[in-house]
């Protein structure tokens, strides 16, 4: 794996990045509420500490696991730890990076070998260096025929009528192989894509004709021809997230786990890029063509992904007063996650919204004259200014319609709201509340209902497909379903792998034993917590928890609290629903709801009614 960072001047952008959505929390109130081991009083505190999170940040989950083809797919919200293997950065690395993929190379060479001709006269030089070495192999050598002829074989068996999703399974499943000369399964098959499982079974074909047709000779032979290929990709990369990172406002913070991966492979079609986003790591694969150029704006729709996402999630539980815009979108040509999900579709249009503002219209802004002569030329310049500025509305406004009828029905709403948003100093992440709090649902259903909708649509480039839960992300499955001694146990686990990241676990432990009533031993696992955890969701919500703990204690410690909350918002990138719990326990000192029982009013044990008569605050 070759990886370089992209840096722009002046501040990284492989750093300017927006925290994941927090995890499902708040989870097992069905069963702490039910459990007739603790007390009461001690089920109330706990279950309403959790209730608190869970009222700001429950909803704020990112999409854990996409693939990217021409095919639709279906969005899963959910956060893990896990990852693609493309490759791990050192700590505190670049959260953007290029990088070239031998493992990649071995399954492009495959495809070349046997008929994958798409683009093959607009793409690189070295993709047809490549296949004439491989084929003086081939021609030398039965049993690299015989070899070939088997892995053709199963290639072509495995064709697809839509070649754009046959070609994304080969890519999934590149994702999670090992470097050459394993060339074998990364991960298990619960953690890897279901599109890459379709095709599994070519590795031991390709096993078998990497080492026959000595792939990994060819691969050093043109490693040098990759290296450069990647250099000349570098800038327009950097300076396209530099331009996206100014237009949205974004603060710079520290790296903590999110990645974006370009990955470059020159053997692959330059015209159709590929992208999918998989738990914490946004990839793209993409191929320059002849003259170097890659599709820029793909990769830039990708980066959008990875701003807004967070943001758009962490707002996701107050976006359910949206949900009647999924009405009127019911017979556009959108994919399915789109018409049931409106956080997914409100995501989308933002991000179509902030494509039409920054495009090119296809003719260059007058240039402001300098120089003596310059206050003489002012007027003229103005006045081309106008002009331009009117024909440049005109086409932006013809995207903004035709994306209006190709179903992103509220691309309009947001164009306009990003028109005041570029003359306002703020940045996205608190800009966002307004955009998403201040929209008039009813006007913007009556505008929607009025749209003459396209017989098919252009499709998002960046599509959904569901994955088994691991890890962390399993556990706090476990804890929404009130399993917490299997929450536990997975905690446990992960404590006894010293590659794991112990403080996630640590923190999945605290919070169970907070929701067994255990508020003693939940705040000591919450300091543990904060002396070993490097994740910035985690670190803030420690301190969260702690200082609500503070808050109820009996008498309570209101200045610990505050010292709590306070280092809650000092931590670095801290995640928007972290700030908001923050700021809220700043203001007011956390309280459990009082709830009054008869002495011969029996213990219901499902828990019902006492989780009904808390009241979460308002979404901040």
């Amino acid at each position: 794996m070759q990886a370089r960072r992209i840096a722009t001047s002046g501040c990284t952008a492989g750093c300017l990045r927006a925290t994941p959505g927090s995890l499902m929390l708040g989870g097992g109130v069905e069963r702490l509420m039910a459990s007739l081991r603790v007390s009461l009083m001690q089920r109330l505190i706990a279950v309403c500490v959790m209730c608190g999170v869970f009222a700001v940040g429950a909803a704020a989950q990112v999409p854990a696991s996409s693939s990217s083809s021409s095919t639709p797919g279906q969005q899963v919200q959910e956060q893990s730890s896990s990852r693609p293997h493309v490759g791990q950065p050192e700590a505190g690395g670049s959260a953007i990076t290029l990088e070239t993929s031998e493992s990649l190379f071995d399954i492009a060479v495959a495809l070349n070998t046997c008929g994958y001709d798409s683009d093959l006269a607009s793409s690189q030089p070295v993709r047809a260096e490549v296949r004439s070495d491989i084929a003086a192999e081939v021609a030398e050598s039965a049993l690299i025929r015989q070899s070939k002829d088997k892995l053709c074989s199963y290639i072509e068996e495995h064709q697809l009528n839509d070649r754009g999703r046959e070609l994304a399974q080969y890519i999934s499943l590149a994702l999670y192989v090992s470097p050459p000369p394993e060339l074998a399964p990364t991960a298990d098959e619960t953690d890897m894509p279901p599109d890459a499982l379709q095709v599994v079974n070519i590795l031991p074909l390709l096993r078998d004709f990497a080492d026959k047709a000595s792939l990994h000779a060819v691969w050093a032979k043109h490693h040098a021809e990759y290296e450069a290929i990647t250099g000349t990709v570098h800038d327009p990369v950097t300076r396209t997230i530099l331009r996206t990172n100014l237009y949205l406002k974004v603060p710079v913070s520290s790296y903590d786990g999110r990645r974006l991966i370009i990955l470059v492979e020159p053997m692959l079609a330059p015209n159709s890029p590929n992208a999918r986003i998989y738990a914490a790591d946004y990839v793209v694969v993409t191929s320059p063509n002849a003259a170097g150029a890659i599709k820029i704006d793909e990769i830039r729709h990708l980066y959008l992904h990875y701003q807004l996402e967070p943001l758009v999630y962490a707002r996701a539980q107050s976006m359910a007063r949206l949900t009647p815009l999924l009405k009127p979108v019911e017979d556009a040509p959108l994919e399915y996650i789109y018409k049931t999900d409106v956080v997914a579709l409100v995501t989308e249009c933002m991000i179509k919204a902030i494509e039409a503002r920054t495009m090119n219209v296809g003719f260059p802004a007058p240039v402001k004259p300098q120089g003596t002569k310059a206050r003489a030329d002012l007027a003229k310049y103005d006045e081309e200014l106008s002009t331009y500025d009117h024909q440049a509305e005109v086409v932006r406004r013809q995207q903004v319609t035709l994306d209006m009828r190709q179903g992103w029905v509220l691309v309009d709403y947001f164009y306009d709201q990003f028109s005041h948003f570029e003359h306002d100093p703020v940045g996205l992440g608190e800009a966002m509340g307004e955009m998403v709090y201040g929209m008039d649902v009813d006007r913007v259903r009556h505008s929607v209902e009025q749209v003459d909708f396209l017989p098919a649509t252009s499709g998002d480039f960046v599509t959904r497909a569901p994955r088994a839960l691991t890890g962390m992300m399993l556990a706090e499955k476990k804890m929404l379903e009130g399993d917490l001694d299997g929450a536990d146990a997975i905690a446990d686990k992960a404590l006894e792998d010293p590659k794991q990241e112990h403080g996630d676990a640590l923190y999945v432990k605290a919070r169970v034993q907070l929701m067994q009533g255990d508020p003693k031993d939940s705040e000591e696992g919450f300091d543990e917590v904060l002396k070993v955890s490097h994740n910035p969701h985690t670190l803030a919500w420690a301190h969260i928890y702690l200082g609500r703990l503070y808050d109820i204690k009996d008498p309570p410690e209101r200045a610990h609290a505050l010292t709590e909350y306070k280092a809650a918002l000092n931590v670095p990138a801290v995640p928007p629903d972290a700030q908001a719990a923050a700021q809220n326990g700043l203001k007011i000192a956390f309280e459990v709801p009082k709830v009054v029982h008869q002495e011969d009013e029996p213990l219901d044990p499902s828990g019902k009614a006492e989780k009904e008569a808390y009241k979460p605050d308002p979404p901040q």
